[in-house]
């Protein structure tokens, strides 16, 4: 049962109103240059007058007239009037209509005359008016935008919700495998917002919140989306993460913004995904006395949910993986009245999960769900989505036409196991000495009765790791014995312990870091967390020393002395030692046992379970003593004749 898929992200906006913007600057400034250089390069005006005065001192060299606009367009002889002006063209408007008169005294003259065209008065206007009217507009986007960012500014402050609409894709409960408990609770709250007068008639009253927990995958936003599937009532969505921003007071605004949306639309469903982004516990993380923001977010959260003026009509869901972290007033009764925890799926609701998403793939007839959900414990619903799409993929690139057993079983390996590394090249010496270390842990665990049955054993490298030992368990385990624990020290201790047996001390390698990790992790939890020594008994150790933070302490289980961490140590190394010599002894007791397994992974890789079988009963058989032969009767030979006789 897959967690909802995070929202596709946004593509970048596009540069086309920014461009637009920075052409428009620019091309202010260039048509100011234009206009200049227009103005600049037209001629001077001259007034009639003076023109008559320059044509009487025989200073008028060339002209051109233009009858249906009365203008003229000249040269001086001089490059300058008959006062000492420095010109050299010029312009005259004509007081008359008709220069047939002009004419007759400019051929007099000598003066060169030619006819103009009538220049256009809309290009006119263009060269004087747009300029002018590019500024206005120019001013005018300023202003606009100037105003639309004060509109932003103010758009801060509301809530980023997103709704289930008529157009959105509608999930029910029955799109929802398995989690029958926590759907049962959620259908109780849909029937309350149907029907709210069934429920009122007896003075209870509708709920205010319900918080949905579980680990990461395990369908809590699929729940959501099927809860206002089913309640057909406006449901409002958004994350803690939005609540979250730059500016001091948005994040309580938001709130606020949030609750009227839903107070507009009661009776409705408002569902905070991730709420532990913005409900953590306060004080903890104020240093130094700063304000934390996220934590008036969280105050106002909390007046909206249960203050002096309640939210009637409005259902708070809300998820989180960390509960552990919020803050103690919003999982009081009045806020959060409901808890609804979801866990990862047993081996029946494994199948469910697998079933429901193989419903839109073709499957062979081989095909055993219920086999592949008992070898695939601890997956969440979306590790089982994700296996079943990988398993489709597979059989694509296989050039199937449907998905086959073997399909799914490569597919759960690599889900669970990594994905398979063969183009990392390994030397012969490698090889064996990783075939040895598994083998060594294989066969740990074939010795010890009270462990889950290994279900392969690899030396292809997946992952990180160059060789694996996978062991399945045929029923789900909720609890966990000291012989079981123990047990796992010594199978994790075995391939350590068979490479020095095999190579001598001085050629052991590194691959079995992570081994000594997960070893020292679950030793160190058997002494501090599960009481199971004799040295601590029952007595409970923190993980962490307490942290000194603004004159306060605060520690989850309390302090821990030095004598104690010392105790702890001291036990942590015996429980190691133990399972290193006891996976030994196993390992010596056993050896032909041990090289048949390397040898086995060297020429095949891969061995299942099976194969191990058949590995194991082979080596029963050889190790068997030879049937002995039945004793021969004595034949009673006669004494020779005495030579009395």
């Amino acid at each position: 049962m897959p967690e909802n898929p995070p929202p596709t992200a946004k593509l970048p906006q596009s540069p086309g109103p920014r461009r637009r913007r920075l052409w428009l600057l620019l091309l202010v400034p260039l048509l100011f240059v234009a206009q200049f250089w227009f103005m600049r390069a037209a001629p001077p005006p001259m007034d009639y007058s003076q023109f008559e005065t320059e044509l009487d001192h025989d200073n008028i060299a060339s002209v051109v007239i233009v009858p249906e606009s009365r203008a003229l367009r000249g040269s001086l002889r001089k490059g300058a009037t008959a006062d000492g002006k420095p010109m050299r063209h010029f312009a005259v408007t004509l007081p008359f209509t008709d220069p047939a008169t002009l004419v007759a005294r400019l051929r007099a003259k000598g003066v060169q005359i030619e006819g103009g065209e009538n220049g256009s008065l809309w290009a006119t206007l263009l060269v004087s008016v747009l300029p002018w009217l590019l500024i206005v507009g120019f001013w005018l986007v300023a202003f606009r935008q100037v105003r639309l960012g004060g509109t932003q500014a103010l758009a801060f402050g509301r809530a980023k919700t997103g709704s289930v609409t008529p157009e959105t894709p509608k999930i029910t409960f029955a799109d929802v495998a398995d989690v029958a408990e926590a759907k049962a609770e959620l259908q109780e709250i849909v029937a309350f917002l149907k029907n709210p007068e069934h429920f009122q008639r007896l003075g209870g009253h509708l709920p205010k919140g319900v918080l949905l927990v579980g680990a990461p995958g395990t369908g809590k936003t699929l729940l959501a989306r099927a809860t206002a599937g089913e309640a057909g009532r406006p449901f409002l969505t958004i994350s803690g993460s939005d609540f979250v921003e730059l500016f001091v007071g948005v994040g309580a605004a938001r709130v606020r913004d949030l609750f009227v949306q839903g107070k507009a639309h009661a009776p409705c469903i408002i569902f905070i995904d991730e709420l532990d982004a913005v409900g953590r516990t306060r004080g903890i993380a104020a240093v130094g006395g700063a304000h934390e923001e996220r934590e008036q977010t969280l105050n106002q959260l909390l007046v909206e949910m249960d203050g002096f003026s309640p939210s009637e009509g409005i259902i708070l869901l809300a998820a989180t993986n960390r509960p552990d972290v919020l803050d103690p007033a919003l999982l009081r009764p009045g806020r959060f009245d409901r808890r609804i925890v979801i866990d990862l799926p047993d081996v029946k609701g494994r199948e469910q999960i697998l079933r429901m998403h193989a419903r839109k793939v073709p499957l062979a007839d081989d095909v055993e769900l219920a086999v592949v959900a008992r070898g695939c414990p601890g997956l969440s619903g979306a590790d089982l989505a994700n296996l079943i799409n990988e398993a489709a993929l597979l059989a694509t690139r296989r050039e199937k036409d449907k998905v086959d057993q073997q399909d799914l079983e490569d597919a759960k390996d690599k889900v669970t196991l990594g994905m398979e590394r063969r183009s990392l090249v390994l030397t012969e010496a490698e090889r064996r000495t990783t075939a040895y270390h598994e083998a060594g842990h294989a066969l740990v665990n074939l010795r010890i009765g009270c462990l889950d049955p290994v279900h392969k054993v690899t030396i292809v490298p997946r992952g990180q790791a160059l060789g694996l030992t996978y062991a399945v368990p045929e029923v789900d385990r909720h609890n966990y014995t000291r012989e079981y624990l123990l047990a796992q020290l010594a199978v994790a201790e075995g391939g350590r312990v068979a490479e020095e047996l095999v190579f001598g001390p001085d050629k052991v390698t590194t691959g079995a870091a992570q081994d000594f990790a997960q070893a020292t992790e679950m030793a160190r939890r058997l002494v501090t967390h599960f009481g199971m020594t004799d040295a601590l008994g029952t007595m409970t150790v923190s993980d962490a020393p307490a942290a000194l933070l603004l004159g306060h302490e605060f520690a989850s289980h309390g302090e821990t002395s030095e004598a104690t961490a010392e105790l702890v140590d001291r036990e942590i190394r015996r429980l190691l030692a133990e399972a290193t010599a006891r996976a030994r002894a196993l390992l010596e007791a056993d050896t032909p046992l041990l090289h048949r397994i390397a040898d086995a992974l060297v020429e095949h890789e891969t061995l299942d379970r099976s194969m191990l079988d058949g590995l194991v009963r082979d080596a029963k058989a050889s190790a068997r003593p030879p049937i002995p032969e039945p004793p021969r009767r004595k034949v009673k030979q006669a004494h020779p004749p005495s030579a009395a006789a």
